[in-house]
C-alpha cells in the first residue's frame, strides 16, 4: 500500500457495544455475571441455553461496563502496578530494583477463545532456538497472558478439547499459567473470569469439568410476546443509532459500574455468620454433592451479593438467591430422573433453611 493510500483514523476507534443495563431479562445469567466480577475467586461462569438468546451480547456488555484498570505501560501481562500475584517477573524484577514503571490505564480486556485454538496459542511458546543461542527465556504470550485482569469467553466451550478446557479451568483456579519446554519453564499471571458458553442441544461438558465452573446459569427463550417485542425494538434503536442508544444509558451505566467498584472494595469486610455456613454445608451435603468446591462456592457468592447490595454480613435471602446457581450443576446425573436439578436445590435449600417456598 502506497502512503498516499493511507487514510486518516476515525475520531469513534472503540466499537460502540449494546449497553449492559438496557439488557432485558436474562437475571440469572447477568446476575452471575456480576458476582464474578466483584470476586473473580468464585470460578467463573457456565452459561446454557438456547441459540440466540443474547449470550454474547450480554457478556461483551459486561466487559464495556467495567471501569478502566491501572496497567504497567508495554506490559504483555496487563501487570499491576502494586500486586505481586497479578506482576509478570519483568515488572517484579523492575520494582526490586527501583526501576521507574510507567504506569497507564486501559479497559478491561475481553478475550475470545476460538473453537479452534491449538494449546500453544492459548498458553503462548517459548522459543528454544533464541533460548539456547542467546540465553534468553524467548516467551511468545498467549491468549491467558492476555487475559490476565479480564474476560476469557469461550463459546461453545461443550465443543472445546477436553484437554483445552482442563488448562483453562487450572489457569482460572490457580491465578497462574505455566509454559514448559525442553527444561525451560516460564510462569506468568493468568487472573481472569472464565466464562463459557453453549447449547445443550450440542452435549454437555463433562461432569469433573462442569464441576469446576463457579456457577452455572441456564437461561431460556423469553415467552412473552411484550417483552420480545420490547427486545427487538431495542436491538434496532441500537443498530440505528449506537451513539444515540448508549447516551440514553449513560446514567444507568455509570450507576452500575460505581456500585461495582464500591462492592469490591467492600467484599473483604463481609462476614457469614458460623450457623449459616453449616447450613449451607448441609445443602450440599443432603444433595450429595462431590467435595467442597459447593459449599466454597456457595460462600463466595453469596459474600459478593451482600457486598453488591451494600451490605457487610450475608443474609438468608443472598444465600437463596445464589444457591441454585452453585449447586445445580454439581449434583450426580441420573438418566431416568425428569426432575430439574434447580427444583432439587430449592427444595433442599428450603428444607434446610426453614424457608416456605414454591419449592417446598
Amino acid at each position: 500500500m502506497t502512503a498516499t493510500a493511507l487514510q486518516t483514523p476515525p475520531t469513534q476507534t472503540r466499537r460502540l457495544v449494546f449497553p449492559f443495563t438496557a439488557i432485558v431479562g436474562q437475571e440469572e445469567m447477568k446476575l452471575a455475571l456480576l458476582l464474578n466480577v466483584i470476586d473473580p475467586k468464585i470460578g467463573g461462569v457456565m452459561i446454557m441455553g438456547d441459540r440466540g438468546t443474547g449470550k454474547s451480547t450480554t457478556i461483551r456488555a459486561l466487559a464495556d461496563l467495567l471501569p478502566e484498570i491501572d496497567v504497567v505501560a508495554n506490559d504483555p501481562f496487563n501487570s499491576h502496578p502494586t500486586d505481586p500475584d497479578l506482576m509478570g517477573d519483568e515488572v517484579r524484577n523492575a520494582i526490586a530494583q527501583n526501576l521507574p514503571l510507567t504506569i497507564t490505564q486501559k479497559k478491561v480486556t475481553m478475550i475470545d477463545l476460538p473453537l479452534g485454538a491449538t494449546e500453544d496459542r492459548v498458553c503462548g511458546t517459548i522459543d528454544i532456538e533464541k533460548a539456547l543461542s542467546e540465553g534468553v527465556k524467548a516467551f511468545e504470550p498467549g491468549l491467558l497472558a492476555k487475559a490476565n485482569r479480564g474476560i476469557l469467553y469461550v463459546d461453545e466451550v461443550n465443543l472445546l478439547d477436553d484437554h483445552l478446557v482442563d488448562v483453562l479451568l487450572d489457569s482460572a483456579a490457580s491465578g497462574w499459567n505455566t509454559v514448559e519446554r525442553e527444561g525451560i519453564s516460564i510462569r506468568h499471571p493468568a487472573r481472569f473470569v472464565l466464562v463459557g458458553s453453549g447449547n445443550p442441544e450440542e452435549g454437555e461438558l463433562r461432569p469433573q469439568l462442569l464441576d469446576r465452573f463457579g456457577m452455572h446459569a441456564e437461561i431460556r427463550t423469553v415467552k412473552e410476546p411484550a417483552l420480545r417485542v420490547q427486545i427487538v425494538e431495542q436491538r434496532s434503536d441500537f443498530d440505528r443509532d449506537p451513539q444515540g442508544f448508549m447516551s440514553r444509558y449513560q446514567v444507568e451505566q455509570e450507576a452500575l459500574q460505581a456500585r461495582l467498584v464500591e462492592a469490591q472494595k467492600r467484599l473483604g469486610d463481609v462476614t457469614i455468620e458460623y450457623d449459616l455456613r453449616v447450613n449451607i454445608s448441609e445443602v450440599c451435603a443432603e444433595l450429595d454433592v462431590d467435595g467442597l468446591r459447593g459449599d466454597i462456592v456457595t460462600n463466595r457468592a453469596a459474600k459478593a451479593l451482600a457486598a453488591f447490595e451494600g451490605r457487610t454480613e450475608v443474609t438468608v435471602d443472598d444465600i437463596r438467591r445464589v444457591v441454585t446457581l452453585c449447586l445445580r450443576h454439581r449434583l450426580r446425573k441420573d438418566p431416568l430422573e425428569s426432575i430439574d436439578s434447580g427444583y432439587k436445590v430449592e427444595k433442599a435449600f428450603n428444607r434446610v433453611f426453614g424457608v416456605e417456598g414454591e419449592a417446598s
